[in-house]
């Protein structure tokens, strides 16, 4: 596993708003597990998955080795990893002119993320599909949703009863295709799909999480949906000539 933290955590909620719970599982180089995991009332599940994040980051705040972080939450990687430059260029606005909701928990994680800076990477994991330690941050948070105290492991990797291998592929998002926009057939109705213009460079997406994902919170961002190349070509010229 070599000198890296290894870090995931879930959250739940129980009417969103409601009771809720988080849980985060810490892998340590050191051949040590560590169990972490706490709850909230009321609360929301957005919260939850951001506490869980802080918890675990907070814990290894002062280690100097990588830390590499699965969540299976896309609020928070997209975030953390994307909208918040924009949100914090717009004085913690969104792109609608809206205060960000959970303002407070995401400096908060900016600021023990800036700590790290190159030595924190983030994966997105899928929820609910079988992975040992997913499922068990899981059912830490699940359980202080409800007002339970788990029994949490603390000890060497060997008996913690689950496997420390890093998550295959099978059980991860892949990345969004970064797409080279392309409308040199004349005429051709094509589906509908979306343009960006960030920093002055247009992608071309084929949904609209795809494109949310790159315009969401940047300053000065444009995008568009059009239903065929012809239409595509006219808002191109158009974002030229402005």
């Amino acid at each position: 596993m070599g000198k890296t933290i290894f870090i995931y955590c879930d959250g739940a909620c129980s009417g969103n708003p409601g009771p809720g719970g988080w849980g985060a599982v810490i892998i340590f180089p050191e051949n040590r597990v560590s169990e972490f995991g706490g709850g909230e009332r009321p609360t929301t599940n957005n919260r939850m998955e951001m506490r869980g994040a802080i918890a675990a980051l907070s814990a290894v705040r002062d280690r100097p080795e990588s830390v590499k972080l699965y969540t299976d939450s896309s609020l928070l990687i997209n975030g953390i990893t994307g909208w918040i430059h924009g949100w914090k260029r717009k004085a913690w606005l969104t792109a609608g002119g809206k205060p960000v909701v959970n303002r407070d928990l995401w400096e908060h994680l900016d600021l023990l993320a800036q700590t790290r800076k190159s030595r924190l990477a983030w994966g997105h994991i899928k929820g609910h599909t079988g992975h040992e330690i997913n499922e068990r941050c899981d059912q830490i948070a699940v359980a202080f949703s409800k007002g339970e105290t788990p029994a949490l492991y603390e000890g060497p990797t060997v008996g913690c009863g689950y496997s420390l291998l890093e998550p295959a592929a099978e059980y991860l998002h892949k990345p969004l295709p970064r797409q080279a926009p392309h409308f040199s057939t004349p005429k051709t109705k094509v589906a509908g799909f979306y343009l960006s213009l960030v920093a002055g460079r247009v992608e071309r997406h084929t949904t609209w999480p795809q494109c949310q994902g790159r315009v969401h919170g940047v300053s000065g961002a444009r995008f568009k949906k059009v239903k065929s190349a012809e239409e595509a070509q006219t808002v191109l010229k158009l974002w030229k000539a402005g």
